[in-house]
């Protein structure tokens, strides 16, 4: 079976409360479980992972850089600022989406540049939920092909 990483980086704990008007008003736990069913119905298997620790972010991705279909990783904050992810995506060597819940192009300058995007295959940005989502189904799509 497909396995595929979903990272959530700092503050994401916190969606459902944190600035719903930006964020929307599902919890974390209620998205994860949408993103495992909807990896369970692509025949995938799909582990999330939070925190708000860029050495546990960083952790996690060595630990499933050559083992994993894929890795969806929302770096939040840490998108702008952390060098040290994107060392480490750099030594992922399975494909990589970057995802944002929100547009950051419609928000404050400084989070229209994102340091980790250049570890990434893409980037998912302003869909909400549906990024998720669509990051699934590309890394399953990927995997299936790489079969044949």
């Amino acid at each position: 079976m497909k396995h595929i990483i979903v990272i959530h980086g700092p503050n994401l704990d916190l969606l459902g409360e944190r600035q719903p008007e930006i964020y929307g008003t599902q919890t974390l736990d209620e998205l994860n479980r949408e993103i495992i069913s909807y990896g369970k119905s692509l025949d995938c298997e799909v582990s999330c992972f939070q925190s708000n620790s860029e050495s546990e972010i960083i952790d996690r991705l060595h630990t499933f850089r050559n083992d994993a279909a894929g890795i969806i990783i929302n770096p939040a904050g840490f998108c702008h600022t952390s060098v040290a992810i994107l060392d480490a995506l750099l030594a992922v060597t399975v494909p990589v989406v970057e995802v944002h819940l929100s547009n950051l192009y419609k928000r404050e300058d400084f989070r229209r540049t994102s340091l980790t995007a250049r570890g990434a295959l893409g980037i998912i940005s302003g869909l909400g939920k549906y990024g998720y989502l669509l990051a699934v189904k590309y890394i399953s799509d990927l995997y299936q092909e790489k079969q044949k």
